[in-house]
């Protein structure tokens, strides 16, 4: 019998409920809920995640509780009547029916959500696709609930902790370009010490034009990457989170290149042209490196730079936060975002501008820094950690006023664009 997903599901017998579990992709808990404590329309409807926890159900797997019960909403906001007519509301830890996932008009922190599809793109708040079941229905999903509201149109945008962040990022530039003018300056004598011993850069003879390809494969993710922060509703969010931790990893590279100074990878570098410079002087020549972003590309070349590679950095950083909040669906753009990052390394490690382990620690610490920042984030064990807070004040500064993941929606970042206009007349 085929199943109505859209009919009254409190008038569903036990079988039907089987039949919607498997269709959902939970065919493993059919004995248990149906066979066993016999689930009907009615009690599925009134399913709630301390159901699944405690007795007589004490269900284990966490991924399965919350995919069940993002089911279940989704199947109680089709059903609204029946929600009515069993009592069940919002009050009592239900969804509020009259809220759905879809924008109409202004978001109230800003950005126009639009109910309009422009060039393949929804402009309504397109669901998260990290969090839901491979089964899903292709309307938008409801996201984690606080006091009948969804959580991701809670999330304060906070733009002056933005702003804040995006000083913090500006600042540790400032530290680094002139951390990389003394390090120039104490960079060893290519006479005397001669480039270290390295497995790649002895196997792989130097491609000259292949730095000019890394910092071309990182001008694509970055522009990706602001794509994907100009439509994301919360892109403020997004870019503290992104000024926040390549701040920290370009601070923890200072620290490396200052206290070791490794004598330079290849011939081809000139770098025994060095001069004293004063204190101006070397403010100048920080102010130089700072505002060419570091890159050869904008007449930038510095040598004694190397424990670790912030081109590294920089690709890495970008392509992690571009497949972290775009949904998973979008493999196209996953896959040309890692493509760019490990081209991006080995175009590096081919022009031999970087000793083989500068690339593989800026990789490993970046990857680690983003994946751990956002564990913290995404279970808050900050806020029962006193430890987290004491170590890592900055980010417990960030974060305290996000709840949970960060969903990806997509919004349109202007009023009405005049191309929407024309679509929708």
């Amino acid at each position: 019998m085929a199943l109505q997903v859209d009919g009254d599901v409190s008038r569903w017998s036990v079988q039907q409920v089987g039949q919607w579990l498997e269709t959902e992709g939970f065919p493993d808990y059919v004995p248990i809920l149906c066979d066993q404590h016999r689930l009907d329309g009615q009690s599925l409807l009134s399913l709630r995640e301390d159901d699944l926890r405690k007795p007589p159900l004490q269900m284990t797997v966490l991924g399965d509780i919350k995919r069940i019960i993002l089911a279940v909403h989704r199947l109680q906001s089709k059903n609204p009547s029946a929600m009515q007519e069993l009592g069940l509301t919002h009050s009592d830890g239900y969804p509020s029916l009259g809220t759905t996932t879809q924008c109409h008009g202004r978001h109230p922190h800003g950005g126009a959500c639009e109910g309009t599809v422009v060039s393949g793109l929804q402009a309504p708040c397109q669901g998260n696709g990290h969090h839901h079941h491979h089964h899903h229905s292709p309307s938008p999903e409801p996201w984690h609930l606080s006091n009948g509201k969804w959580k991701d149109e809670e999330l304060d945008p906070e733009y002056w902790k933005t702003a804040l962040s995006v000083v913090y990022f500006l600042f540790v530039c400032g530290v680094t370009a002139f951390v990389m003018v003394i390090v120039h300056e104490r960079v060893p004598d290519m006479r005397t010490y001669p480039p270290l011993p390295d497995i790649f850069l002895d196997s792989v003879p130097r491609i000259p034009w292949a730095f000019a390809m890394a910092e071309a494969c990182g001008l694509t993710l970055c522009t990706m990457w602001i794509l994907v922060l100009l439509l994301h509703k919360h892109r403020s969010i997004l870019f503290r989170r992104l000024c926040s931790l390549v701040g920290t990893v370009f601070l923890l590279r200072c620290i490396t290149m200052l206290i070791t100074s490794l004598s330079v990878p290849g011939l081809h570098l000139q770098c025994s042209a060095k001069v004293d410079l004063d204190n101006w002087g070397k403010i100048q020549r920080a102010l130089t490196i700072w505002s060419g972003m570091g890159m050869t590309l904008t007449g930038v070349h510095t040598c004694g730079d190397y424990m670790f590679s912030g081109h590294t950095v920089v690709l890495t950083m970008l392509n992690f936060f571009i497949t972290e909040y775009t949904p998973r669906g979008w493999y196209f753009v996953h896959t040309v975002s890692w493509v760019l990052n490990l081209f991006g390394i080995f175009f590096i490690l081919a022009a031999h501008e970087h000793y083989s382990i500068d690339v593989f620690v800026a990789f490993y610490l970046t990857t680690r820094l983003f994946l751990y920042y956002h564990t913290l984030a995404n279970t808050r064990a900050y806020q029962r950690s006193r430890r987290a807070r004491v170590w890592f004040p900055l980010f417990s500064f960030f974060e305290c006023n996000v709840d949970g993941p960060v969903p990806n929606r997509f919004c349109w970042p202007f009023s009405r664009p005049h191309l929407l206009k024309i679509i929708i007349g």
